[in-house]
């Protein structure tokens, strides 16, 4: 009895499926590698990066933007700031806000490590074209847009 149409690809789906998730891993694995290097973890790199290229956030938006609970916020937050890393620095309009603001201790440190990620970075999608890499994006895009609107 041969597979039906509805079979193969569902199977090919699961296969997908798998093959991302592993590329994802070996990825994030190699990435937080390079960060390990410079005394951080994923997290505190993630927002030590947001705020050397955005400016100062109010802290309770960094979990949406970088993918955290807010209570994983309040301790990497903590965290940079015993580093000195960063500072809190309250609204002036909305005492409720409370800002995360970049200190020159911990601009310093971005100038410095920033152009040694972005190499590995370069060099972990260094297999791809230029092709193969807008390709890779435009349907990742796609289907991250599809499971959201599921």
């Amino acid at each position: 009895m041969e597979p039906s149409q509805l079979q193969l690809e569902d199977d090919l789906s699961l296969k997908l499926l798998i093959v991302l998730s592993r590329a994802n891993r070996a990825v994030a694995d190699r990435l937080e590698e390079d960060i390990q290097h410079y005394g951080l973890n994923p997290t505190e790199f993630a927002v030590l990066e947001l705020l050397f290229h955005k400016g100062p956030q109010a802290i309770q938006q960094i979990g949406k933007k970088i993918l955290l609970s807010s209570g994983s916020i309040t301790y990497v937050v903590d965290k940079l700031e015993q580093k000195e890393l960063l500072k809190r620095q309250p609204c002036p309009k909305d005492r409720r806000v409370i800002y995360a603001v970049i200190t020159s201790q911990g601009e310093e440190l971005m100038q410095e490590i920033f152009p040694h990620h972005r190499k590995a970075i370069e060099s972990i999608f260094s297999c791809l074209t230029m092709d193969e890499k807008q390709l890779l994006i435009n349907h990742l895009k796609k289907l991250g847009l599809h499971a959201q609107n599921l």
